[in-house]
């Protein structure tokens, strides 16, 4: 603990003296055994915290591929219904369009009937005409 030697000889005060200087390295070393305990709770708190960080940040990345592909999905949904909707729209065309057809077909050959009847009536006219001329006695 001492040196009897230096301190000549092995009184109280020599004691006391000794005794606080190991008392000053013993505060002093577990003082040191502290703050290494501090700092390596410290490393351990930061390393939970970048794993947490990592953690979160691979939840988030997860979450907006997600919704990345939900996004995607509903957008293809949209472009389908888009294109079933221009498919109804070109049926409806394609049915006006034949509907159409068929009445100008219909109306023409309501024009060809009616241009065959207005053939038929004057044959009709000279028929009734002759007719009558027959029958009357001096006109023939």
């Amino acid at each position: 603990m001492y040196n009897k030697e230096k301190k000549g000889g092995n009184s109280a005060s020599v004691k006391r003296l000794a005794n606080k200087t190991v008392l000053k390295f013993l505060l002093e070393a577990s003082r040191k055994k502290k703050k290494e305990e501090e700092k390596e709770e410290k490393e351990e708190e930061k390393k939970k915290r970048k794993k947490r960080k990592k953690k979160k940040k691979k939840k988030k990345k997860k979450k907006k591929k997600k919704k990345k592909k939900k996004k995607k999905k509903k957008k293809k949904k949209k472009e389908k219904e888009k294109e079933k909707e221009k498919e109804k729209e070109k049926e409806k065309e394609e049915k006006k369009k034949k509907k159409e057809e068929e009445e100008e077909e219909e109306k023409e050959k309501e024009k060809e009937k009616e241009k065959e009847k207005k053939k038929v009536m004057p044959l009709l006219g000279m028929q009734a005409i002759k007719v009558c001329v027959s029958r009357t006695p001096g006109l023939y």
